[in-house]
């Protein structure tokens, strides 16, 4: 089955302006199905493919005289002289849609880009599926607490129970994982191949790494700090290498979209506020896979189920603002020197929109006693807030603030 990309209306949108879309995220989350599906009519090169990749590299003067645009070019890092010919052709002939690169590893990708095809070229960053796509909902606006926007969602109907959004935190929102009924055997395989298919394709490649034992416990213990502040030396510590080195590793999986860091908000009025990133794993299935919690009773009884379910609910915010072509989302949260913090903090010019994320059904208004520190904030106004958490419906908590079903993000 395939679920209808709501990023496809960004892609339409964007050919129109641009000659060039590279459309870039983790390996598996179905940018060649969506591309394949959504162009359905032009051609589709695959450079995972040794031949085609070799061809590419031996005549890459004549490869595009053989596969003429407008055409669909996956894993294009795979074939960096490419992108110098791909310039070459749009200068020439000045048209838009010709090419569309997709590419796993956007590490590669981008400095391929920045160095040929800037101006050329949009961007157009894809996670895996959203709550909104699995439950065919069409509602396409990037998510804000605010009464109108919840008004609006609600009037679309709520097709996840308490169980059933557990179930798919459990799961994960890898397409393959959705698209047929799978067991928990089908769920550790599946993740179980795509660690060891993402080592060989992407981070091989990348860093070179010589010691995989060492890069796998990294990867876990990255997993196991979901939700939390970043630590560079746990994270070293946790696989015996340096911070230098724990550092690249971070960014490679930050670049192949398997992890997100949340930038805490500060300016230049607030001097004691914490400046670390929030570190988040953005498919919590596979989180879940690599910590151990094999079945979703394990996850809500576990002691990371508050991370797991912050995770979440962090994740299908950013889903809602990459799905509608916005790549750098107004995402932060807030924390001081005393440890007072609001977990994810929404900008829009200069009104901040506070939420507090629990894994509880019944929030009370003390969970939100932290929002009036934006009230302390210069020049900044406090929006509307919510507490997203396992509600059944959207209610108001205050007069301000709302509690939203994290199903309805």
């Amino acid at each position: 089955m395939y679920f209808t990309r709501h990023i496809e209306a960004v892609l339409a949108r964007m050919e129109k302006r641009k000659p060039v879309l590279v459309l870039t995220g983790a390996r598996q989350i179905g940018k060649s199905t969506m591309l394949k599906t959504a162009r359905s009519d032009i051609a589709y090169i695959a450079l995972d493919n040794p031949l085609v990749r070799q061809s590419a590299l031996d005549a890459p003067s004549v490869f595009f005289e053989s596969n003429k645009p407008p055409i669909i070019v996956d894993e294009i890092q795979k074939a960096a002289q490419l992108f110098e010919y791909i310039k070459e052709h749009v200068d020439e002939e000045k048209q838009k849609g010709q090419f569309y690169l997709t590419g796993s590893q956007s590490l590669n990708l981008m400095h391929g880009i920045s160095e040929s095809l800037a101006g050329r070229a949009g961007i157009i960053k894809m996670l895996g599926l959203s709550l909104r796509e699995l439950d065919l909902i069409d509602f396409r606006q990037p998510f804000l607490p605010t009464i109108d926007m919840i008004s609006a969602r609600k009037k679309l109907g709520n097709k996840s129970d308490y169980q059933t959004t557990v179930d798919r935190i459990h799961k994960g929102f890898f397409p393959e994982l959705h698209e047929t009924t799978s067991d928990l055997y089908d769920w550790a395989d599946y993740y179980s191949s795509y660690l060891q298919t993402y080592i060989e394709k992407d981070v091989r490649d990348v860093l070179k790494i010589h010691d995989e034992s060492a890069f796998l416990k990294f990867v876990r213990a990255c997993a196991s700090l979901t939700g939390q502040m970043l630590n560079l030396t746990t994270l070293a510590e946790s696989c015996g290498k340096d911070v230098t080195t724990v550092r690249k590793w971070l960014s490679v999986l930050e670049s192949s979209g398997l992890v997100y860091l949340l930038q805490p908000y500060y300016n230049n009025y607030l001097k004691r506020l914490i400046k670390t990133e929030k570190l988040y794993f953005i498919d919590t299935g596979f989180a879940c896979w690599l910590l151990g919690w094999n079945t979703p009773q394990q996850l809500v009884s576990g002691a990371m189920w508050g991370h797991i379910f912050e995770t979440f609910v962090v994740g299908e915010v950013l889903k809602s603002y990459y799905n509608d072509g916005i790549i750098d989302a107004p995402l932060f949260y807030y924390r001081d020197k005393e440890k007072r913090e609001i977990d994810l903090i929404i900008k829009e010019g200069d009104v901040l929109y506070p939420i507090e994320i629990k894994t509880t059904s019944d929030p009370n208004k003390n969970t939100t006693s932290s929002f009036k520190l934006i009230n302390t904030i210069p020049n900044i106004k406090r929006g509307s807030g919510a507490v997203i958490c396992m509600a059944k419906d959207a209610l108001p908590l205050t007069e301000t603030d709302l509690i939203i079903p994290a199903a309805m993000i």
